[in-house]
């Protein structure tokens, strides 16, 4: 389909379908809705980028806290220097699939790509990229992610079996875990890591030493309470990131339990402040740069019509071991 064939079928002008394509906001919604279903029933595309496309990365984040965005900011920055490109930041106010102001925005720069760090876009706005020969790569996505789509992750279900194996192999038994959200992929993949683990080493896993958060340090502490108060407490905690594990420190403190003496504790990711807590945090290293820096090199490389040697990258984990765990204590 051609802009002008669009425009003949919605009974506009060739300039307001245009205006539509290329993100501009001064269209009536009703008319918008309309030119945007036809743009998806009939597959038109951009036969090429406009001369005029911003050299610019989009970086969407559902939200900005901690060092966790950071390094992976890093990594987009790196890459985008190397090709002289600028990086701009969105952020979703904790929300995980962006409102339809944000993709207006897009939309309008027209920037060389998207990476879209723990968030997701509906089929929608996913569509509206794509007519545009925006392209997508998604990093740590959430939800049920289109399999197909370019994605950058980390080795997740390894970390969470090294981790727990990690506690096995120091003599625990009843290792308690408080994992990250239930729809996030990157989640759920460490939390069946550790239940491997435990079935591996013929430990029957406990519901009841299993609790779901949602990454951050208040959670984890509401959630190693409940833990550490059982009739029959863990002696290990493995959580779903370092965040959570600062936050099983925290709960440990209030309760008198010392760490590792009494309970043993692995985050995952490997934060710059995983080395300085007290004790220093055994850990699963992330590789959080090398992951923003893999996502831009997709984009770019999307952008630049090259065909992706792999739809989906992963990169290794790590266990590194600090002062966080240790055998058990005789009860």
């Amino acid at each position: 389909m051609t802009i002008a064939q669009l425009a003949a079928l919605a009974g506009v002008s060739t300039a307001t379908v245009s205006k539509v394509v290329n993100g501009r906001s001064d269209v009536a919604a009703s008319t918008r809705e309309q030119i945007e279903e036809l743009i998806r029933s009939r597959g038109y595309r951009r036969q090429r980028r406009p001369a005029k496309s911003a050299a610019l990365i989009d970086v969407l984040f559902h939200e900005l806290r901690g060092l966790y965005a950071i390094e992976i900011l890093n990594g987009v920055q790196e890459v985008a220097r190397e090709h002289r490109l600028g990086v701009v930041v969105s952020e979703l106010g904790g929300r995980h699939v962006p409102g339809r102001d944000w993709v207006e925005e897009v939309l309008a720069r027209r920037p060389v790509g998207v990476v879209s760090v723990y968030s997701g876009l509906d089929p929608d706005q996913t569509d509206r990229l794509y007519s545009r020969d925006i392209p997508l790569v998604q990093l740590d996505p959430t939800g049920d992610p289109d399999h197909g789509a370019p994605s950058v992750g980390s080795g997740n279900w390894n970390g969470g079996l090294s981790a727990t194996r990690h506690l096995i192999g120091l003599g625990h038994r009843r290792i308690g875990v408080v994992a990250g959200p239930g729809d996030m992929e990157a989640a759920r993949a460490r939390l069946d890591g550790h239940r491997a683990a435990l079935d591996l080493a013929g430990i029957r896993p406990d519901p009841a030493l299993e609790r779901h958060g949602d990454f951050n340090i208040a959670t984890g502490r509401d959630l190693a309470l409940e833990l550490l108060r059982l009739d029959d407490p863990p002696t290990a905690v493995v959580a779903g990131n370092d965040g959570t594990a600062l936050g099983v420190y925290h709960a440990a403190a209030a309760l008198g339990v010392r760490v590792p003496e009494d309970l043993s504790v692995v985050g995952f990711d490997d934060l710059p402040k995983a080395k300085w807590m007290i004790p220093p945090l055994t850990t699963v290293r992330q590789p959080l740069k090398d992951m923003g820096a893999a996502a831009a090199r997709m984009v770019v490389g999307l952008a630049a019509g090259e065909a992706l040697p792999q739809q989906r990258v992963e990169l290794a984990t790590e266990l590194v071991v600090r002062e966080s765990t240790a055998p058990p204590r005789e009860r």
